[in-house]
Order: structure tokens, then C-alpha cells, then sequence
């Protein structure tokens, strides 16, 4: 392996990374594929490339790729990435718990989004309402209205905490 691969094998890793975390699954797959094809089976690196070219295909759609690779990588040198293709590999396989539709929020699909930029236009017109509201004004209450007759709870807690302060001094004494 020339050091020139290692460099772009580590390049198209941090792209494919980008572009997994960026909700692209297609590009991440292209990426990190083409950089574990550049890098020797065995090392760390090409490890942790295949890990993340796991998660890549399952978030994909692509279960019984993400399997087969785990199936791959459980026998790799490096005991981190066998260990964690295991783990995958077990929560991949494990049945799929059907949850009530009520449980569910559907995500929108922005995928076509950058082709659509064109077509989007914002206009500015300031004597729209934005759906911004001002606060209302606070009403005033008509304290006449309002029952001020003595509660007598407060006297019942006052008692009961000077009875409880009164017996912890004297305990205490």
C-alpha cells in the first residue's frame, strides 16, 4: 500500500462519513466502498471503513448487505472491529417490533430539495402578519371580585411548624 492510497482511502472515508451523517446513504455507500477498496483487508482503518459501510447499507435498505459484511468482519484481526461487527450484527438480525401507526411521525423526503432551489422564492411583504403575534395586554383583576377572606390552613402550618421547631430544641437541649 503507497502512502498516496492510504491518503485518498482516508479522504473518501471522511467524505462517505459526511455524507452518511448528512442523510446521503447512496454517496456514503459509494464513498466508503471505494475507500475499503483502496485499503489492505486487515488494518484498523479498513475496519472501521467496513463498520461504517455497515451502517451505511442498513440505513440504505440494504439489510442483507450490512449482514454479510458482518458476517466478513467478525473474523477480522483487529479484535474492536470483530467485536462491534458482532454487536451489529446482532442487532440486525434481531425481529422487527411492529409499533401502532399513533407511535409513528412521519419525516418528509427533502432528497430532491437541491433540485428544486430554483423553483423556491420567498417574498418579503412587511404588511403581512408572520404569524408572529404581540402579547396580549394583561387584563387587571378586580381585587372586590376576588375572595380575600382568611384561609385557615396557613394558621394550621404555621402551628404545625412552630410545634416542629419548638420539639426539635427541646430534644436537642
Amino acid at each position: 500500500m503507497s502512502s498516496e492510497s492510504i491518503e485518498i482511502a482516508k479522504n473518501r472515508y471522511q467524505q462517505g462519513r459526511v455524507a452518511f451523517e448528512s442523510g446521503l446513504y447512496r454517496e456514503a455507500i459509494e464513498q466508503l466502498e471505494k475507500a475499503s477498496a483502496l485499503l489492505a483487508r486487515n488494518t484498523r482503518l479498513s475496519g472501521e471503513v467496513q463498520i461504517w459501510l455497515v451502517t451505511a447499507y442498513e440505513a440504505a435498505g440494504r439489510t442483507d448487505d450490512a449482514i454479510a459484511l458482518c458476517e466478513q468482519l467478525k473474523r477480522h484481526p483487529h479484535h474492536e472491529t470483530s467485536k462491534e461487527a458482532r454487536r451489529l450484527q446482532y442487532i440486525l438480525k434481531a425481529p422487527r417490533l411492529q409499533r401502532p401507526q399513533e407511535w409513528m411521525t412521519q419525516i418528509p423526503d427533502f432528497s430532491n430539495l437541491a433540485d428544486n432551489k430554483s423553483k423556491i422564492s420567498f417574498s418579503a411583504n412587511p404588511n403581512k402578519s408572520s404569524g408572529f403575534k404581540k402579547p396580549a395586554e394583561r387584563e387587571l383583576v378586580d381585587l372586590s371580585q376576588v375572595n380575600t377572606k382568611d384561609n385557615r390552613f396557613i394558621w394550621v402550618a404555621l402551628i404545625a411548624i412552630g410545634l416542629t421547631l419548638v420539639s426539635l430544641i427541646w430534644l436537642n437541649v
